[in-house]
């Protein structure tokens, strides 16, 4: 039997063609306010350690331990994903994600001891990580026919969302105290349940979301789809451990190199905020350019030499240019647009999709994890962060191994699944 090569991107849509927002337009701001909400609770912390540590004694290992929490916990919703979305609805799932995030922050904001403060972080990234797993299903189901432009706006939200937390972490700090600093973002995650709570409580709505089968019922494949048992899934997870290693070590410590080598707090905060707001513009290019190249590896490639050519500014340079080399490094976190495009031009259906990035962030981010602990654990006083920066250089050499993997222009599906007999085969 002939491999099954369907042309990729067009069971997305499910003939669903163009359709007007009218009766989407709630959906359509729960989708945006909650990807503004969504990492505020990743970056708020970083600038702020100095002030935090007055209160709660942090070390470098429980610092290295707030590092790792925000991709541990995506790496657990990873995992959990298939089983979640089988027996609860994407709206009731997205509102519990809501529920967590606004809980964790609120929770450490009021931590009163360093394992409080570090439960409530946790509780927090895991309402994150439920997030992740929400919305790309969310956008199949109410925009089956704009994914492509919503994944990316979505995308760019994240990273300004990212970069508003860390430019104002020391000014609200210095005016009303680090804990207010911290906790006042969980006001933008209860504005984003709003929508959401709307949805629900129209049956209306509700009706029409669900007139098209494709968008509640994807097409489950004849033979079940092992991305673990496929290049394109370990190469796809690979790609998310080298990218957020880097990134979250980055969120995490950032602030802390750029201080060490005479950088205010204030300053070093707008630096994080500058490397954070980067993801901004990636992300609306790199899907348009990745889906347009049968192997995009050059892509991937540019990403990786710009973390590099920023960690090496950032290590030897003048601190006085030190924002340039923030600029390049932060231009090199396009490599986590790019694993989320990957996963959809390297699959072919929606069910493919869903299994292909619960199992690349499961296993990505949980790679991904020591990254941040690592960083803080391998600096010693007077070594210039060598050491630090040297393991998220190899992390890089895991990225590029990852695209690489996921480079040949095939599909996840094709190792699973057969043609029938008499269905025509279609060019990839």
């Amino acid at each position: 039997m002939a491999r099954l090569r369907l042309r990729q991107g067009s069971p997305h849509i499910g003939g669903a063609g163009r359709q007007p927002f009218r009766g989407r337009l709630t959906a359509l701001a729960g989708i945006l306010l909650v990807a503004f909400s969504a990492r505020e609770a990743v970056s708020a912390v970083s600038p702020l350690l100095g002030p935090i540590s007055e209160d709660l004694p942090l070390d470098a290992v429980t610092t290295g331990i707030l590092g790792m929490l925000p991709t541990a916990g995506f790496a657990v919703m990873g995992f959990l994903a298939p089983p979640l979305l089988r027996r609860i609805q994407l709206e009731h799932l997205l509102l519990v994600a809501i529920l967590l995030t606004t809980l964790g922050q609120v929770g450490r904001a009021l931590g009163w001891n360093i394992p409080a403060f570090l439960v409530f972080t946790w509780i927090a990234m895991l309402g994150i990580g439920t997030v992740n797993v929400v919305i790309p299903p969310l956008l199949m189901k109410y925009f089956p026919d704009k994914t492509g432009i919503l994944a990316a706006l979505h995308i760019t939200l994240l990273g300004a969302s990212t970069a508003v937390a860390a430019q104002f972490a020391i000014p609200l700090s210095n005016h009303y105290g680090w804990r207010f600093s911290i906790g006042i973002w969980a006001a933008l995650s209860v504005v984003a349940a709003m929508p959401w709570l709307i949805v629900l409580g129209g049956k209306r709505t509700v009706a029409r979301s669900k007139t098209s089968p494709a968008n509640d019922r994807p097409s489950l494949p004849t033979n079940p789809i092992k991305p673990w048992r496929s290049s394109i899934g370990w190469g796809a997870a690979l790609i998310f451990a080298g990218c957020s290693s880097n990134t979250f070590a980055a969120l995490s410590w950032l602030p802390a190199v750029l201080i060490d080598r005479g950088m205010s707090q204030e300053t070093a905060g707008s630096m994080l905020a500058l490397y954070s707001i980067l993801t901004v513009p990636v992300a609306l290019i790199v899907p348009l350019v990745v889906v347009r190249m049968p192997r995009p590896l050059p892509v991937a490639i540019l990403f990786v030499l710009a973390f590099a050519i920023g960690y090496g500014g950032i290590l030897f340079a003048p601190p006085s240019s030190a924002v340039v080399w923030v600029v390049i490094a932060g231009l090199g976190q396009g490599a986590y647009s790019f694993a989320f495009t990957m996963i959809n031009k390297r699959t072919r259906t929606q069910s493919g999709s869903g299994i292909l990035s619960g199992f690349a962030q499961g296993v990505g981010y949980a790679l991904a994890s020591v990254g941040p602990f690592f960083f803080g654990l391998l600096h010693h006083p007077g070594d210039g962060w060598l050491p630090s920066f040297g393991m998220l250089g190899a992390w890089l050499l895991v990225l590029s191994a990852g695209a690489m993997m996921v480079n040949k222009p095939r599909l996840l599906e094709d190792a699973f699944l057969v043609v029938q007999p008499g269905a025509k085969e279609a060019r990839h």
